[in-house]
């Protein structure tokens, strides 16, 4: 599944959209430390106000935003699970009968609160719909309007949404003309922040996989293992975090621990380049041994061999034809920029600039230095320029 065909269905989740069609929602609500269905109810979604509508549509559309291996994460099905949740949602994906899909979801429930207390109320929501996508693209030229042959994509999503209770207020009553405290005790549901969810089935080449799903999670490169493993019955999938520390931990073996900045600037750049080169592809472009030996070579790092980095794949993933995602292995050039903490500041710098610093020795002690092109200004102030007696190395 790739980002494409993920913004494809996250923005078919809007009021009043032909090719996007919502049969029923199921809400569970659980009560926390006890781990008990306090409540649910199914409901026809076309029957649901339409303003609870567009709160839903809206927690459907966030719980989808995210990028690969970040927040959402693509997850192969466990080949040997006891009762697995496969097979559930394949049975709940196939049936037109709403209360045989819903007794098929409270064992979803049921898996979700087996082992596990929640420290706030929690509401786990299920819909059931059917998306179409158009085989072939609209032509505003044409008499035919582009969507009149569509391909239907039966899924289920899930939301799961702890509850927080409402800030104590004062309010003014404009008819009895008084002061009042706020009494309302009703917790709030946050569905503008779900914890984690699942859409089913994936996609691959805009055809549905019955064999992967799409798990999302609310906070960035911190999936539930014990949901992914225990509820859903799959295989846990490497975050980007976890790519990006198990590059590092190869060029160290190879190059060792120590870099100079311009180095790091040019590995950054080249797999850069990389990623360039394949955006234009389906699949995220990815480096095996060769791919990193090459960039390592390029980017000046001395005593560099294909048999050294295929020892360090070995080494560190214990599988020498292991590919890392290019995508996760450096900061975006575009949107993300790179942190350098020290004791007294934390300077953050684009991936591109790091030729631009350097770690110095200055009357004994270690300095960053930063080459720059105009004044430093500070709260308005033009810092002077002071000339250093002694050179740097």
């Amino acid at each position: 599944m790739n980002k494409k065909e993920i913004a494809h269905i996250r923005k078919q989740f809007k009021m009043d959209n032909e090719l996007m069609k919502i049969f029923d929602i199921l809400n569970v609500y659980i009560m926390k430390e006890t781990n008990e269905i306090y409540h649910w109810e199914r409901n026809p979604f076309e029957l649901v106000d339409r303003e609870k509508q567009e709160l839903y549509m809206g927690n459907f559309k966030k719980l989808l935003t995210g990028e690969l291996d970040h927040k959402l994460f693509e997850l192969k099905f466990q080949e040997e699970a006891e009762d697995p949740s496969k097979v559930l949602l394949h049975q709940a994906i196939q049936t037109g009968d709403p209360e045989e899909w819903q007794d098929l979801m409270m064992l979803l429930v049921n898996k979700m609160l087996a082992d596990t207390t929640y420290e706030r109320d929690t509401v786990i929501t299920f819909v059931r719909g059917q998306y179409y996508r158009p085989t072939k693209a609209r032509n505003d030229a044409a008499e035919e309007t582009g969507n009149d042959e569509v391909f239907g994509h039966p899924f289920i999503l899930c939301s799961v949404n702890s509850t927080e209770k409402q800030r104590k207020a004062l309010l003014f009553d404009y008819v009895e003309r008084e002061f009042k405290y706020n009494v309302i005790v009703d917790p709030i549901i946050k569905l503008s922040t779900p914890e984690q969810g699942f859409f089913y089935p994936s996609v691959t080449d805009n055809y549905s996989d019955v064999n992967r799903v799409l798990y999302a999670t609310g906070k960035s490169n911190d999936p539930n293992e014990r949901f992914i493993s225990d509820v859903l019955n799959a295989e846990r999938s490497v975050t980007a975090m976890e790519e990006r520390e198990i590059f590092e931990d190869i060029v160290k073996e190879v190059a060792g621990e120590q870099l100079d900045s311009a180095t790091i600037a040019h590995v950054y750049e080249e797999i850069h380049q990389v990623i360039e080169s394949h955006q234009d592809e389906e699949e995220p472009a990815k480096l095996d041994y060769t791919d990193v030996e090459r960039v390592l070579t390029a980017s000046g790092v001395d005593n560099v061999t294909k048999e050294a980095v295929e020892r360090a794949f070995e080494t560190i993933v214990d599988d020498k034809n292991y590919e890392l995602k290019a995508n996760s292995v450096i900061p975006k050039f575009t949107s993300k920029s790179i942190k350098i903490e020290t004791k007294v500041a934390t300077i953050t710098i684009s991936p591109q600039d790091l030729r631009y610093i350097k770690q110095v020795s200055f009357q004994g002690k270690r300095c960053i230095m930063i080459e720059v092109d105009e004044d430093t200004v500070i709260e308005g102030f033009t810092l002077t320029t002071e000339t250093l007696l002694e050179k740097a190395e």
